[in-house]
């Protein structure tokens, strides 16, 4: 109870203060929201946006009703410790009494968990631009709402917070966000790879090292022909893979032409855009081994989509490399938040291992339905290893690693999975730069 009364004190003063900020210093506000890809779109959108402007961003995941004023005010998140809070509220007091050079623009993610999050927070944030990526048929926190279209139209309020004059962007591979264009009398510019959207990627296609094998047949990243107004230019990105992984830069793209750049600056600032840590990031593995790290969190799309890129990335690498690939191995820990759906949403994705993987691992009780349904579709018993915890199955897995394997590691935050990444990466010294929830608080949980 007491824990429950001083979390919303906490909330109700950071947004008191972030109202104030806002009211002050009136700057430019580009929204994130969706389902899938939040935080790499985020990430993009401001690569993009600072060239040329004072921009701030929404530090990895601040998108809830902490997160978001938290950015506004360009505080740190305070954990457990009252005092950091206090001078947290006293910092926010400063930057609304005397004058400071804050921000031109702001670029946030918000989130949401449970019915009313965004509503709550649309009803105070002016937002000049707002972005919805992808929203499956089964979101992520689908436990706390009635259905997964009850999450669908809780992250549409977002739309709400537009202001007069301001521009809705769509991921328009989605039928039902591109439907959403009918929620607002603003601009409406879409993004995809598919046809009749405002800016577009084709011919996606995997980036490889050159060098001798193994290292020369690796993947390093991926390509895309970006077209905007009927003009286009190739762009890349480094360090990650999947075609879902292209998407955050045609949307920041869209962004950019929704302000008026020119697709070389758009192109320029996307030179300056890193994909975020456990978001398919690509990273060596001991024993001559590829690691995709996509561990930041797992919903039923997103699992789906990065095992299709782990499909990929093997035979590419055998084409690419003129050498034999090692298995495939998916380790896919429990997608948490999905409330009835979960049995049913676990063992699809089994199936879908069995088709696009040699070898599966799971972590965790839930996932034992990933497990039936790779069974019943086909994969071997002796090609499934499971286990309730995420640094036992890292350990276990070390030992079985052969030279060429590429190993995709997968599931919800609660699952550590990034505790996986950190037993079979070539340089776990460089975990703290590399991986997700690395910082005090979480390594303690």
């Amino acid at each position: 109870m007491f824990l429950r009364i001083a979390k919303q004190l906490v909330v109700s003063v950071l947004t008191l203060e972030a109202r104030a900020v806002l009211r002050r210093y009136h700057p430019h506000i580009i929204a994130v929201t969706g389902s899938v890809g939040k935080t790499a779109t985020k990430d993009a959108i401001y690569a993009v946006v600072a060239r040329g402007a004072h921009v701030r961003k929404s530090e990895k995941s601040f998108n809830s009703e902490v997160g978001i004023p938290l950015t506004i005010l360009g505080a740190p998140n305070a954990w457990s410790n009252p005092l950091r809070w206090v001078m947290n509220f006293v910092d926010g007091v400063l930057l609304i009494v005397f004058n400071s050079r804050y921000p031109e623009w702001l670029v946030l993610e918000v989130g949401a968990d449970r019915p009313g999050d965004i509503k709550n927070i649309a009803a105070w944030l002016p937002v000049d631009i707002a972005v919805i990526t992808r929203l499956p048929e089964m979101p992520v926190h689908v436990e706390f709402f009635d259905s997964p279209q009850a999450v669908t139209e809780e992250k549409a309020a977002l739309i709400t917070a537009l202001k007069r004059g301001g521009v809705l962007v769509l991921f328009g591979d989605d039928e039902g966000v591109k439907a959403l264009s009918s929620a607002t009398r603003e601009r409406v510019l879409t993004f995809g790879f598919g046809e009749g959207v405002d800016v577009r990627g084709e011919h996606a296609t995997l980036l490889f090292e050159e060098g001798s094998p193994p290292a020369g047949g690796w993947p390093i990243g991926m390509s895309v022909q970006l077209h905007v107004g009927g003009v286009s230019a190739p762009v890349s990105i480094i360090g990650a893979v999947g075609a879902h992984a292209l998407v955050p830069l045609l949307a920041a793209a869209t962004v950019g032409e929704a302000r008026g750049m020119d697709i070389s600056t758009i192109v320029e600032g996307l030179k300056g855009y890193e994909p975020p840590p456990g978001r398919m990031r690509l990273i060596r593995g001991i024993k001559e081994t590829l690691v995709i790290d996509d561990t930041y969190n797992s919903s039923p799309a997103a699992a789906g989509a990065a095992l299709d890129t782990l499909a990929l990335v093997a035979p590419g690498r055998a084409a690419q490399g003129g050498i034999t690939p090692g298995r495939r191995i998916a380790v896919l820990g429990d997608m948490l938040e999905l409330g009835r759906h979960s049995t049913a949403e676990h063992r699809k994705i089994g199936e879908h291992a069995a088709k696009t993987a040699d070898m599966l691992i799971t972590v965790g009780f839930r996932s034992r339905e990933m497990v039936q349904g790779a069974l019943d579709s086909g994969m071997p018993d002796a090609n499934i290893l499971q286990y309730e915890d995420a640094t036992r199955a890292g350990a276990e897995l070390e030992n079985i690693l052969r030279e060429g394997d590429c190993v995709l590691v997968k599931g919800s935050q609660s699952m550590r999975m990034e505790r996986v990444v950190e037993e079979i990466m070539l340089e776990p010294e460089r975990a703290p730069e590399l991986l997700v929830r690395q910082d005090e608080e979480w390594k303690r949980r």
